[in-house]
């Protein structure tokens, strides 16, 4: 256990998963990112909460399970979002003793790693020789671990980086015996070996099944840093005075940069060139592959003799090292197609990586938990292999059209999700010599290829044009590439949109999109010409844009606004359960005239998003529909959203249930009520509104001519509250649904609701379920509806009703549902 602990403990001290020219202190650095448990939906019950946001200490917290029998928990976050940081700071916790104490045990491993071992191994050999070696009494720890299996935690980073898929058709039960690496990984997870011990591992989204799904105990979502949370880090980064402070400002002057930042591995990029970015001003990047471009200078710079070097890439300077890039992406396009991320000196040597090439600093030593095992090399960041593998296709002579369109190939049998999207006029696999490029492309993983062919979009595009013949790419090839790239994008998003089936006569046509759609505007994005989005865009039409859980953040939002802002008929956007946030929010600012609804539940959004959002939204036409529910709003976005509904003569529809709004809020919303004449659904649902609060929109309701639909369930309303809205339902002549589900009403509250029925002739639907309302409340709804044809129904259910009353209520008025 000792032996265990100070291991770990040197390895995780310093964190130099994103650079090997230097080692910070994990300690100093480390900043919390967004951790949410996944939340089902479309299950039946009341309306849902937000995600529970956790910190670090809570990865083994009772809440959320989706199955009480599994041991395995699974953090998923996109590249980049810090998933090997946060296994690595738990690691350290658990080591100095400060965290995870429940564990007496802790055994990491690197999927990466793994995938590499050829021999067969057992339970025992895979925890001794590929983590920690007990010096003395191996058999008797084993048996320890085996019979305490609940004091054993078992990491696994990088499961997406795993070439072998999961499957639970091979069955291994038994701690001794050897079996292959992927089956004996399998069946530890599916806890048939070392069942309750706890097994934590991470991955992209992509890569997770529902096969996986089945054995997962909880999942959880990293999202990547909140705009305190890059703020922070940077602050940690740069403690010589003002530096930061400049470099924040400068971020938030640059929405497309501050928005690429959420991803920590961006924001580690910003902050090593954070000269470079101070010193250009105004020439900040906007794309990701902008900004892998002014890394890659960042280090032939910094390889560069002082006296010789150039300004800019393109000066000289990829000249220079053209041979060294070209090594080391033929290097990254080898290993995305055998699925290795881990290179070996006889692997290097086969590329010819020499010294030279190393001490740029784009290899680093990968960590190996057993001391003295063989020295690997990797790449700073699985985005650095793929943005080298795009960079040696348009800088060798092996891209040739026919090979691009590979890239982008659509019916690849394996399934990838790029395949899947792009057009039959892309040709099928082609039949390239073992090893050959094409036939690398055609092995590599979906996920991995989606990024290279992002880069690949943006190392084509007009920008970079230059760039790309200092490296020795003649002008025709260059035009031929950039010329096949955009049709490829431009005929994909089309085949995509019309591979939807025909809408509904009437209706508009609905299109939901898969994860890989957002490679797809990504890739559009990446490129930067406004001509190819209007042309990929031109002729098509959908009424309803749905992109939920397609882990859209910022950068994502940016290349929505950029492509969709050309379509020519109004869209309902939905971006629900994704991670849009505050910087999200002022990206998709640019398509919004062509939205007809927002639709942005469990997005973090708070105040400050709302607020922005809302300034464009009054110039904005066409937008009638605003969902954002299950967010972090306060009462301080009711300012706003009055203004909204007293200047907007066309809106329709408004929801914002489960945020933090209060009576104050509800006062403000109130005043905005008074002076509108259009809205239709009003949703504050799960809310704190309190009687107050229900007074307030009770009295602006009273004489409202538009709203049909008004939600306050879950608002700690009251008698008082229920006496306000029984006089607003006297006066009110079009309100047809209310819904005050899960308040206080009692039965006084619900005899005031029953005196407003009587003289009200709208209202169709009530629900009062979960009122604490007796006999004598239902007594007077029963009163109420023999005087009263217009409504439908009156929800009674999870009252305080005895079987018999239940059955005698039913059989006197079936409009009552209990």
């Amino acid at each position: 256990m000792s032996k265990l602990r100070t291991t770990i403990s040197a390895q995780s001290r310093f964190l130099s998963t994103y650079d090997g020219a230097e080692n910070l202190c994990l300690e100093e650095i480390y900043t919390e990112n967004v951790l949410e448990i996944r939340t089902e939906v479309g299950l039946a019950g009341p309306p849902q909460k937000s995600p529970v946001t956790l910190g670090l200490e809570d990865l083994f917290s009772t809440h959320g399970h989706l199955n009480e029998d599994a041991d395995a928990v699974l953090v998923v976050g996109e590249a980049g979002s810090g998933k090997s940081t946060l296994l690595q700071r738990m690691h350290l916790l658990w080591a100095a003793g400060r965290d995870f104490q429940e564990f007496l045990f802790v055994f990491p491993f690197s999927c990466r790693q793994l995938q590499c071992v050829v021999k067969p191994l057992s339970v025992q050999m895979l925890l001794f020789e590929h983590c920690c070696w007990p010096d003395l009494g191996q058999q008797d720890v084993f048996q320890f671990l085996l019979d305490h299996p609940n004091r054993v935690l078992l990491t696994f980073d990088g499961f997406d980086e795993f070439r072998f898929r999961f499957s639970d058709r091979e069955r291994h039960c038994s701690p001794t015996d050897p079996t292959s690496v992927q089956n004996l990984l399998f069946n530890l997870l599916q806890g048939n070996l070392l069942k309750n011990a706890r097994k934590l591992l991470t991955s992209r989204p992509d890569a997770v099944s529902a096969f996986l799904r089945k054995y997962l105990r909880l999942e959880l979502h990293l999202k990547g840093f909140s705009e305190e949370g890059i703020e922070l880090y940077l602050r940690k980064r740069h403690r010589e005075p003002g530096v930061a402070d400049r470099l924040i400002r400068l971020l938030k002057g640059t929405s497309a940069l501050h928005g690429l930042c959420h991803l920590p591995v961006v924001s580690w990029m910003v902050s090593k060139c954070h000269q470079e970015l101070l010193l250009h001003g105004g020439g900040s990047p906007k794309t990701t592959t902008d900004l892998y471009l002014l890394i890659l200078q960042h280090f032939l710079l910094h390889a560069s003799s002082a006296d010789l070097v150039p300004h800019g890439l393109g000066s000289g300077l990829l000249r220079g090292r053209l041979p060294t890039l070209l090594r080391l992406g033929w290097l990254a396009v080898w290993g995305l197609g055998k699925c290795c991320y881990v290179f070996s000196a006889k692997q290097l040597q086969a590329a010819h990586i020499d010294r030279e090439d190393i001490s740029l600093g784009f290899l680093v030593h990968a960590k190996s938990v057993v001391p003295g095992g063989a020295a690997t090399l990797e790449f700073l960041h699985i985005t650095f292999q793929c943005f080298f593998a795009a960079l040696y296709l348009v800088l060798s002579a092996d891209l040739s059209p026919s090979l691009l369109r590979q890239l982008f190939n659509c019916h690849r049998p394996r399934g990838s999700l790029l395949a899947r999207l792009l057009p039959p006029m892309c040709v099928p696999r082609s039949e390239g010599q073992e090893g050959s490029t094409a036939a690398l492309l055609w092995e590599a993983e979906p996920h991995n290829l989606r990024i290279t062919a992002a880069f690949l979009a943006g190392l084509l595009s007009r920008e970079h044009g230059g760039l790309l013949a200092e490296g020795q790419v003649s002008e025709k090839a260059l035009l031929q590439l950039q010329a096949c790239a955009r049709k490829c994008l431009s005929h994909s998003l089309h085949e995509h949109f019309h591979s939807i089936p025909q809408a509904v006569p009437g209706e508009a046509k609905s299109m939901h999109a898969m994860p890989g759609f957002m490679w797809l505007i990504r890739s559009l994005y990446e490129m930067q010409e406004e001509r190819l989005a209007r042309q990929a865009v031109r002729g098509l039409k959908v009424g309803h844009l749905k992109l939920t859980f397609c882990g859209v953040g910022p950068a994502e939002c940016a290349a929505l606004a950029f492509v969709l802002r050309h379509l020519r008929w109004p869209v309902a956007l939905q971006l629900d359960h994704n991670s849009v946030g505050d910087l999200g929010v002022e990206q998709l600012l640019p398509c919004l005239d062509v939205c007809k609804a927002l639709y942005l539940r469990d997005n973090n959004i708070s105040d400050r998003g709302v607020c922005k959002l809302v300034e464009h939204a009054l110039q904005s036409e066409q937008l009638q529909k605003l969902a954002l529910f299950n967010n972090k709003l306060t009462d301080g976005c009711a300012h706003p959203m009055a203004r909204l509904l007293a200047c907007k003569g066309n809106f329709l529809a408004l929801r914002l249930g489960n945020n933090h709004i209060t009576a104050a809020g509800a006062q403000v919303l109130a005043e905005g009520l008074r002076a509108n004449a259009s809205l239709q659904f009003l949703g504050l649902w799960g809310n704190k509104v309190g009687d107050e609060g229900a007074q307030a929109l009770a009295e602006a309701l009273g004489d409202h001519q538009s709203l049909r639909w008004l939600s306050l369930v879950g608002n700690n309303i009251g008698s008082v509250g229920a006496q306000a809205l029984a006089l607003m339902l006297e006066k009110n002549v079009a309100l047809e649904e209310l819904c005050l589900e899960e308040n206080h009403l009692q039965d006084e509250g619900v005899c005031s609701l029953a005196k407003g029925l009587e003289r009200n002739s709208s209202l169709k639907v009530l629900k009062l379920s979960n009122n604490c309302v007796t006999y004598l409340g239902a007594e007077a709804l029963l009163q109420a509806l023999e005087r009263n044809d217009t409504i439908l129904e009156v929800w009674l259910r999870g009252n305080t009703f005895s079987p018999e009353e239940i059955e005698r209520l039913s059989q006197r008025d079936t409009r009552l549902l209990l």
